[in-house]
């Protein structure tokens, strides 16, 4: 089968084994994927020959989990995993997925998992949030944009923070109840901050926080270290709380959340790029100069012959 691979020019296609699924994963044909700036920005050193990278994929179940769990053969589903998501073919652990209604398309079902997932388990480590301010930092990415609009659902007044005011294009209709340009220019404290950018920007928002707030700390998109002046942070009247998120497996239960919030029309992945996958190094190279508002998506037209003869249709 063919996978995108890291190589010292970017990302290629190029002949890898098929995978051999374990007994609690089940086998897709991959229709698409999507990339996340963290595994695009940090590109792995020494990787195996024939390893595959990739966290997020949707596509058409072709051969069930030989443990009996998950859907059955034919079904529509996006998956989680660490690796394994950019080829053609994907073993997927049944806990990690979530089945796909035929109205969705498998493109916008593929921006959902790292992006969505994180965002909406961020959201539940600041607690409740109907009434409070919540910050949001480097909003236009593929995390903020959930985040936005996962806050917005939640009943939080939702402040986006963004690079420049080109990126904050569509933040408004997700959402957002004020733009601004860097923590510093906040009017008020705020209750919660869900950061992805850290660096400056993390320390910043630290100290705008109202007596007895939190912030995620999510993302590093700065790819900058992070200084708290815990001297100043001392003479503010408040209590605060910082904590580094990290994003925990189980997915399937929250993609399933994900899932129904994308059906109902409340959610809308934000796709900033979409492509075939041969264009994947054009993606990643536009993803990482921050020139996609919001997710991109690859699409996988190639694996659709296992699709058609396990499920007897296209994807």
């Amino acid at each position: 089968m063919r996978a995108v691979l890291h190589g010292p020019e970017g990302l290629h296609l190029a002949d890898v084994p098929e995978p051999r699924p374990r007994d609690g994963e089940v086998l897709i044909a991959v229709a698409a994927i999507s990339l996340d700036f963290g595994e695009v920005a940090h590109r792995p050193t020494g990787t195996s020959a024939g390893r595959v990278p990739g966290w997020d994929a949707a596509g058409i179940v072709t051969r069930g989990a030989a443990d009996g769990s998950g859907p059955p053969v034919g079904s529509r589903v996006v998956t989680f995993g660490w690796d394994g998501a950019w080829a053609e073919l994907r073993a997927a652990e049944t806990t990690n997925l979530a089945v796909v209604p035929d109205g969705i398309d498998l493109g916008v079902a593929a921006a959902l998992p790292v992006a969505g997932v994180t965002a909406l388990q961020a959201l539940r480590r600041l607690g409740p949030v109907r009434g409070r301010r919540v910050l949001v930092t480097g909003a236009s990415g593929g995390v903020g944009r959930f985040a936005v609009q996962l806050a917005a659902l939640a009943g939080a007044w939702v402040i986006a923070s963004v690079g420049d005011r080109s990126r904050a294009e569509g933040l408004r209709e997700l959402g957002a109840d004020e733009i601004v340009l860097e923590p510093g220019a906040l009017s008020d404290p705020v209750f919660g901050v869900l950061d992805n950018v850290g660096g400056d920007q993390l320390a910043e928002a630290f100290l705008r926080l109202e007596p007895d707030g939190v912030v995620q700390a999510i993302g590093r998109a700065a790819r900058l270290p992070t200084t708290i002046d815990f001297e100043v942070a001392g003479t503010l009247p408040a209590r605060a709380r910082l904590e580094n998120f990290n994003v925990a497996t189980p997915f399937g239960p929250d993609l399933a959340v994900l899932i129904r919030l994308l059906e109902s029309g409340r959610l809308v992945p934000q796709i900033g790029w979409r492509g075939h996958w041969e264009q994947a190094e054009l993606a990643s190279t536009a993803l990482l100069a921050r020139r996609i508002h919001g997710k991109a998506v690859l699409d996988v037209p190639a694996s659709r012959r296992w699709a058609v003869e396990a499920a007897g249709g296209t994807p």
